[in-house]
């Protein structure tokens, strides 16, 4: 049995912080603004596992009211999400993965992604695709105020 699920995230860019997604810190002036630390990349993809199996999404598992969660580790909660996935009985069958950013360029930082994705998911990288657009200068993503992604997965049911 197949299911398949979508994600979406985004977060605002702010100074004074890393900048961390897929896993990898990117240099930049700017990082992203949330409760973790804010990988917009991996939060979709969580947010599509979680979908895929029907068990809501990741603010219902890491609630940013939760002073625990106070800037983790995303690619910490990123296996917490897999756990919970496995123990309901789900592999990762493959993820395909937009990020939305103006700036940095990703390209350079994109195999590094994949293989922590595909690690922490215990699949092979062939499994896992990441790629990276801008959006022209429009909207909040092109005038450099965040960034977005969106993510969708299937996963197997090993049952």
């Amino acid at each position: 049995m197949f299911r398949i699920g979508h994600g979406y995230d985004v977060h605002k860019l702010v100074e004074d912080r890393e900048l961390i997604l897929g896993g990898v810190n990117i240099p930049f002036e700017k990082g992203l603004l949330g409760h973790s630390d804010a990988d917009v990349l991996i939060h979709a993809i969580m947010d599509a596992i979680l979908g895929a199996a029907a068990l809501g999404d990741i603010g219902g598992l890491f609630p940013d009211t939760d002073p625990v969660f106070k800037g983790a580790d995303s690619m910490l909660l990123f296996k917490e999400v897999i756990r919970v996935v496995s123990e309901k009985g789900y592999k990762v069958g493959n993820i395909d993965a937009t990020l939305i950013a103006q700036r940095p360029k990703i390209k350079p930082y994109l195999l590094e992604m994949r293989q922590n994705i595909a690690l922490c998911c215990g699949v092979n990288i062939e499994a896992v695709n990441v790629k990276a657009t801008t959006e022209e200068h429009l909207g909040f993503t092109g005038s450099g105020e965040g960034m977005s992604a969106h993510a969708v997965c299937i996963l197997i049911k090993e049952n």
